[in-house]
């Protein structure tokens, strides 16, 4: 009899997804045995007690016997109509009902989009932080993902002179994610009308990530960057998940804008992929139209009295009181990006402060690596808990980094 070994993929053997690695697979084995695990270190709304709103909920109950068979392989018509309704309001010119695709979370559309496009050893600008899916989505298509700086500096907005040095004629496009995880940037429009002014200079494709569209503090506005200019082919992403509390739903939409005449061969390529999946979740896409329509509840959270807002500032001002911490202060989306000045601990990195982190005190959080950042000194905290578990989250890490201060 033969002695065999099943072996994954070799395509796989460079992808990583940190937000449920090796550090997420400890704090599962903690679970079991007994110990209360605080998680810090993904944007899951629902474990948090923020609900997806009511109407929503009904109008999936109301229409589940509509939903179940397959449906167009673009999606249903009164959401893509919504969706399309949506571009409007937020100044993105002349999409057509079939430029918009809906998926099973913006997740499936990314990797749609970089397994349409992409040829072996094709290039795509990656902000650097990221969100890890854009750099394993490209890998996986046969693409090579391009980290660009973000700069702290700047309220990590893009640094586009670093843009600029890494395009190759083998670039074919630039990723942004706007508002930013993990940082919670927004982006300045002036920024964003460089990038899109850049984009059309070199012939890019703009990849823009809005899935926290609607999660600004204090006044912050956001732009889409595909309604700057309609002479760049952008690929804009959105959905339920965040802005709407329903990331179980698994529904998320992509909208294509600008030059649809010269992106007629990249629509085959998605119709093809799209088809193969046969269609996205059906009961969800019946979600999607009273969302956008109807009470945008997420306003009532984001402001300054609102419950994510208040949470944001909490944990801001506990994690910025710790010596050796600096953080900038996040404008929107879910999450803090804390800077540990190593100097002063006793880790060699991010992924060793979050290992012992989670064994000494139960809190799981993403060292900042797992986000394609070089500089290996951050880690990203979820605000998403009540302020309670949130104060004793802080605490407990206060007590941690003074415990773990080098001594002169």
């Amino acid at each position: 009899m033969l002695t065999l070994t099943y072996k994954k993929s070799k395509r796989l053997s460079n992808l990583s997804y940190a937000i449920r690695g090796p550090i997420f697979d400890k704090a599962l084995e903690l679970e079991s045995q007994g110990h209360k695990i605080l998680s810090l270190n993904i944007g899951n709304p629902a474990p948090f007690g923020f609900d997806a709103p009511d109407e929503i909920v009904r109008d999936m109950i109301l229409n589940i016997r509509n939903a179940q068979g397959y449906s167009h392989h673009q999606g249903i018509f009164q959401a893509r109509k919504a969706v399309m309704q949506y571009t409007q309001e937020i100044g993105i010119h002349n999409v057509a009902i079939d430029d918009i695709y809906l998926g099973n979370g913006v997740s499936e559309l990314i990797l749609m989009s970089m397994q349409a496009i992409l040829e072996e050893g094709d290039e795509i600008l990656v902000p650097s932080p990221d969100y890890p899916l854009w750099t394993a989505a490209i890998k996986l298509s046969g693409g090579k993902p391009v980290h660009y700086i973000c700069d702290e500096s700047s309220d990590w907005n893009p640094d586009l002179k670093d843009i600029r040095l890494r395009i190759t004629p083998r670039t074919k496009g630039i990723v942004i994610i706007n508002p930013n995880n993990p940082t919670g940037a927004v982006y300045d429009r002036d920024i964003l009308q460089k990038i899109s002014n850049m984009a059309a200079d070199m012939g890019l494709i703009i990849f823009s990530d809005e899935i926290y569209d609607k999660i600004l503090y204090d006044g912050n506005t956001h732009c889409s960057i595909a309604s700057l200019s309609d002479d760049v082919l952008v690929f804009t992403y959105g959905g339920l998940s965040k802005n709407y509390r329903a990331a179980g739903f698994r529904a998320g939409w992509l909208i294509l804008s600008g030059p649809m005449e010269k992106a007629a061969s990249i629509q085959e390529g998605l119709n093809l992929l799209a088809s193969l999946r046969l269609c996205a979740n059906v009961p969800a896409q019946f979600a999607i139209q009273t969302a956008l329509g109807g009470h945008q509840s997420i306003k009532d959270l984001v402001c300054n009295d609102g419950r994510l807002c208040r949470q944001r500032d909490l944990i801001y001002q506990k994690i910025t009181q710790i010596p050796g911490i600096t953080c900038v202060k996040p404008k929107g989306a879910l999450y803090l990006f804390p800077k540990i000045d190593l100097r002063s601990f006793k880790w060699v990195d991010d992924e060793e402060f979050a290992f012992q982190l989670l064994e000494d005190k139960h809190i799981l959080i993403v060292p900042g690596s797992g986000f394609n950042h070089a500089d290996k000194s951050h880690f990203r905290i979820v605000f998403l808990p009540r302020e309670d578990d949130l104060r004793e989250a802080a605490d407990k890490m206060t007590d941690f980094f003074a415990r773990n201060t080098k001594t002169v």
